[in-house]
């Protein structure tokens, strides 16, 4: 299961500014370099992203922005990019 976290700016007279957000995802086979190489890359053209990390286990962390990504199309082009994300997510 992917997790999201909520944080963000507020600014004068309550106005969120920026809706800054984290989501996990477990992929299926643990990302070789070439392929961390793709999936950072391509995930950080999405508009909105502003951070991505892969670790050895294959965990993907994504930050970014909901103003301009939501996270159905970060899942979305993770499964384009032929990665397999593990049962539950």
């Amino acid at each position: 299961m992917d997790k999201t976290f909520f944080g963000g700016n507020t600014g004068e007279e309550g106005v969120r500014t920026l809706a800054h957000l984290s989501t996990y995802f477990s992929l299926e086979d643990a990302a070789g370099r070439h392929d961390t190489a793709l999936l950072k890359r391509e995930l950080d053209a999405l508009p909105g992203v502003t951070s991505v990390s892969v670790g050895n286990s294959g965990c993907l962390a994504v930050d970014y922005d909901s103003t301009g990504v939501r996270q159905e199309q970060i899942r979305q082009k993770i499964q384009e990019l032929g990665f397999q994300l593990r049962s539950g997510e």
